[in-house]
């Protein structure tokens, strides 16, 4: 089978697309048929094991799985004698942020990672669904949401905080997102009341104040934020910090009004149900930027290492998943 392999951690254009044993799935295992994956920020910290700590879950020296991929979405093609939940022909759709080994024709999982896709969505959107929503669903279930409070999304177009917009608007609240010139349709669309163009204006200069400020995309700090805070805000960021520093705000700030909030991911048993159920519901439509096929697998991780990509950027194992650039949603 074709897999994406990187036996470092390198940069994307070390990326070899290699033909390598098909595996076969363990007694507790499934064997899935990749259909669609993407490659998104959890794939390029693995890729580059940067930030540093990335190497202590990866390994040390060089990565203990060399496929890369972190999400799929495809379908069962054989499966281990003590699997019972699940059957040869389900389409299936899953994440696993240390690695899934999913960038590649087939991947063998354990049943634990392993998520029916709802009926009425297809392995695009489901792959779309699944690592920034996974994420986003961390932001939101750390707080408590009350009706007529504000909040503030910075990074409101990225995978994460193009899910956390849609998930946040089921909420009676104010919501304002940050994003470029060239998305604020879009993010209007996803449901912002108020939008900040980056690129024009800074948003911790605003007059408002929030009883949220989520940081989707790192790019600020509590420090910069603390002014737009209400004195019993909080601020979270996807981000460890310039100086990791949101690991430890959580505690120095416990006592005082306005606090950090370090987003430990949630389980993914709580996750992707949660997930599934929006998207089947459609109350959660994922936004695509991007497609590639697998043998274009370094540009596109060269397009998102940049910070510029929109929503997600889906890599297509099947090639008649023709490719295109046309922005979805």
């Amino acid at each position: 089978m074709k897999a994406s392999i990187r036996r470092s951690y390198c940069s994307p254009s070390r990326i070899r697309i290699e033909e390598v044993e098909k595996p076969i799935p363990k007694d507790d295992e499934v064997l899935i048929r990749v259909y669609t994956t993407t490659v998104n920020r959890t794939d390029c910290a693995n890729l580059t094991a940067k930030p540093l700590i990335m190497r202590f879950v990866l390994g040390l020296f060089k990565p203990r799985k060399i496929i890369l991929g972190t999400d799929f979405a495809g379908e069962v093609v054989a499966i281990g004698q003590n699997v019972k939940a699940l059957t040869i022909g389900d389409r299936v759709f899953g994440f696993n942020d240390t690695g899934a080994e999913s960038q590649a024709e087939y991947t063998t999982t354990t049943k634990d990672h392993v998520f029916s896709i709802p009926e009425n969505i297809d392995f695009k959107q489901a792959a779309a669904g699944l690592e920034g929503a996974h994420y986003a669903y961390s932001f939101i279930h750390k707080v408590t949401i009350k009706s007529g409070q504000n909040m503030l999304i910075n990074g409101a177009t990225g995978a994460i905080g193009s899910a956390l917009l849609q998930f946040a608007r089921q909420y009676d609240i104010t919501i304002t997102a940050t994003c470029s010139t060239k998305n604020i349709e879009l993010v209007k669309s996803l449901g912002a009341d108020k939008i900040f163009d980056y690129t024009k204006e800074d948003f911790t200069s605003d007059n408002d104040k929030y009883d949220f400020v989520f940081d989707t995309v790192g790019k600020s700090t509590f420090g910069k934020c603390k002014s737009i805070l209400k004195e019993k805000g909080i601020y979270i960021s996807s981000e460890l910090g310039p100086y990791s520093q949101n690991v430890f705000y959580p505690l120095l700030t416990s006592m005082s009004g306005k606090k950090v909030i370090f987003p430990i991911p949630c389980n993914k048993q709580k996750t992707i149900p949660y997930i599934s159920h929006l998207l089947a519901t459609g109350k959660f439509k994922p936004v695509i930027d991007r497609e590639y096929l697998i043998e274009d697998i370094s540009e596109a991780y060269e397009y998102v290492i940049k910070g510029l990509k929109t929503g997600n950027v889906l890599l297509n194992v099947i090639k008649n998943h023709h490719a295109t650039s046309k922005l979805t949603n």
